[in-house]
């Protein structure tokens, strides 16, 4: 059986690095369905787990890439057939599970999500769409699908988001401008004002200018927030929410550890939800890629991704980590142009599916 290229992370003396390897279907974790990989997407843990900066991998070695879209080869589950588009995103990818930065993958059915079509989008979304969405943008929306079943509402007042530049953010300021919110966002970086107005924030907060305060409730703010990044500014937003507000808490760009009272909880009623989208069941999951593909579909998709190719993928690592990047980053694997309006043809070479 021919090999094809993967991006492999190993560890050695307690170090873990990636490097580009071939390997031949064979050498890839079990699964029922076989997809050839059109498109990945780098997340923040990818660049954890491929530079060793955090101890994400569970089992090495291991292909990296927590999302991956593509075209069903072969599969050995009823519900899909080869030549089906279709998206993984989340579960054991690229942590205890061969993952998308390779130009197969092969997965248990029951992680794999069809291509969602004939929505209100015109053609539904693309394959490229899917990535430059990816867990980022799946985050996102699970996050406003949760603060909306806690009652938020456009009408309750302003929505703060933090780490405004970062790909779950970028995507989340867009979704919620579109559905009508007022968005502030919260950003150091000062040179990406415009691009966050742009996007339809309402307003910037500068890091710069934030004043924390330390009582243990603050001046009545926000009536929601997404916060990536945690730690010292996660605690503030559990100070300066107003009475029922609700946070969404996916992110610790900022830190692991939270330092805040009861008083907000039980004096104004404040509400703080994790969101975990990698074990996201698969009924919600499917709702929320609907969701995507109609009321908080990302009308700016190309202004916040941009495609690498996947020779180029290790030199984003160290730029993500180090808060040089914004939005989403693409990565075209196999078969895929590098166009946001098409997704390229099932490739003749694709071997066929094997075991499970």
């Amino acid at each position: 059986m021919q090999s094809f290229r993967a991006y492999r992370i190993f560890e050695e003396n307690g170090q873990s690095s990636g490097s580009f390897v071939d390997l031949s279907l064979d050498d890839l974790d079990p699964g029922e369905v076989v997809i050839q990989t059109h498109y990945s997407s780098v997340n923040y843990k990818d660049a954890l787990a491929a530079t060793g900066a955090g101890k994400v991998i569970r089992r090495f070695p291991c292909v990296g890439g927590v999302d991956a879209a593509g075209v069903v080869v072969s599969s050995s589950d009823a519900r899909f057939k080869p030549g089906d588009e279709v998206i993984v995103t989340g579960y054991g990818m690229g942590v205890d599970h061969d993952g998308g930065f390779a130009e197969y993958v092969r997965v248990p059915a029951d992680w794999v999500v069809p291509l969602p079509q004939g929505l209100t989008l015109p053609h539904g979304l693309s394959l490229w769409d899917t990535m430059a969405i990816g867990t980022a943008g799946f985050a996102a929306a699970l996050s406003i699908h949760r603060l909306e079943q806690n009652e938020l509402r456009p009408e309750n007042g302003k929505v703060i988001v933090t780490g405004a530049t970062g790909g779950v953010a970028s995507l989340a300021i867009q979704m919620l401008a579109q559905l009508g919110y007022h968005v502030v966002a919260l950003t150091g970086k000062e040179s990406e004002y415009d691009y966050l107005k742009s996007l339809g924030a309402a307003e910037i907060l500068p890091r710069k200018e934030l004043v924390m305060g330390t009582r243990p409730l603050e001046k009545a703010q926000w009536a929601g927030a997404l916060d990536a990044v945690g730690g010292e500014t996660l605690a503030w937003l559990t100070r300066t929410m107003q009475q029922n507000g609700v946070i969404a808490s996916f992110g610790n760009a900022g830190g692991l550890e939270l330092h805040t009272t009861v008083m907000p909880f039980i004096l104004r009623g404040i509400r703080l939800i994790g969101i975990d989208s990698a074990a996201t069941a698969m009924p919600l999951r499917r709702k929320i890629w609907q969701r995507l593909a109609t009321d908080l579909h990302p009308q700016l998709l190309a202004q916040v991704a941009h495609t690498v190719p996947f020779a180029e993928l290790p030199q984003v690592f160290p730029q993500m980590l180090q808060g040089r990047l914004r939005g989403r980053t693409v990565v075209g694997i196999t078969g895929a142009r590098a166009s946001c309006q098409q997704t390229g043809g099932q490739d003749a070479r694709a071997p066929s599916a094997h075991g499970g």
